[in-house]
């Protein structure tokens, strides 16, 4: 089913993509926007995870230089019955995370060093489970390649003015269609990150409380991040707009309402959802334990970042 609605929404963005190229170029603009669409599908298909993961340049982080974080995605990974992910972190202060990958073989998650500094243990094992749970749900690549040609209709829709509105370019609408072009764009893409984020975050909470046996924790880690979220400014997703929807809680600043302009539903919403399931099922009495080798000290990242200087081994949050 996943795999169908995959299809289908690249049908969808691909005819978007032709509607731009035909509003700003006529037929010959369109034609031009099917093949850069069926170029950009098929790359989207093999590069997008690590093109998003190159944008916010996440770090990969393995059980040496992140012991506790690595071991937390390696238990979780185990209960969902899961091949391990690649372990990635972002070093920014906003406290937040996002899976991506095509498959659940080529899946990778990524926290970032703010998160890791303000949640506790059991919160980051919710929200990494929630990660999981988009990775076994097979909705990181349907959100992946969202963001990639959403960016990419989205800039569309700016070069309008520099492609569209003149005589040579057999443009059926002239300026007219230039303009529709430029307001229709970056609308339509918005509109299909809403649609493929709100829907699947209520399923990835549930699922994610479910792998990690701690809805309360999840609940209690979502009402931290979009506490800290709005305050703390996330410059590689301002100019990213487009990968918005791929987080946990929307990275940009100003989107708070459960409304029809939001990529994600409301975490007031959210946190009542994971309430509800915690009082409706008995709490499971195990957790997701901790690696052997690591101990239960105060959680915090070093203040010169992931890791220390050279003459020490890098070291997590934890460690």
């Amino acid at each position: 089913m996943n795999l169908i609605r995959t299809a289908m929404l690249l049908a969808f963005m691909t005819a978007l993509f032709m509607g731009i190229g035909l509003l700003i170029g006529g037929r010959g603009g369109m034609m031009i926007a099917l093949l850069i669409a069926i170029a950009m599908n098929a790359f989207s298909y093999w590069n997008s995870d690590r093109l998003v993961l190159r944008m916010y340049d996440a770090q990969e982080v393995d059980a040496r230089s992140a012991p506790e974080y690595y071991g937390i995605v390696r238990d979780l990974a185990a209960n969902a019955g899961l091949p391990m992910p690649r372990v990635y972190v972002i070093n920014n202060p906003q406290p937040n995370a996002f899976a991506t990958g095509r498959n659940p073989q080529n899946a990778a998650v990524a926290a970032s060093t703010g998160l890791l500094q303000m949640l506790t243990y059991d919160e980051v094992a919710g929200v990494m489970a929630h990660e999981l749970a988009h990775v076994q749900n097979r909705d990181t690549l349907t959100m992946t390649l969202t963001a990639t040609l959403a960016g990419a209709i989205s800039m569309l829709g700016n070069f309008a003015f520099l492609f569209g509105g003149n005589r040579e370019n057999n443009n059926p609408l002239g300026f007219i269609g230039t303009l529709t072009a430029m307001i229709v764009a970056p609308f339509a893409a918005m509109m299909v990150q809403m649609a493929v984020s709100r829907t699947r975050e209520y399923s990835a909470d549930r699922r994610g409380a479910e792998i990690c046996g701690q809805p309360l924790a999840l609940a209690s880690a979502l009402r931290k991040i979009a506490g800290a979220a709005h305050h703390v400014p996330n410059a590689a997703a301002e100019r990213n707009p487009a990968t918005a929807h791929m987080f946990i809680i929307n990275p940009l600043s100003g989107e708070r309402m459960d409304n029809l302009f939001s990529t994600h539903p409301a975490t007031e919403n959210r946190i009542a959802a994971l309430e509800d399931m915690a009082s409706s099922v008995s709490r499971p009495s195990t957790r997701v334990a901790q690696p052997a080798t690591a101990t239960r000290k105060t959680r915090s990242v070093p203040s010169t970042g992931w890791g220390r200087d050279r003459s020490e081994p890098p070291k997590g949050p934890w460690s």
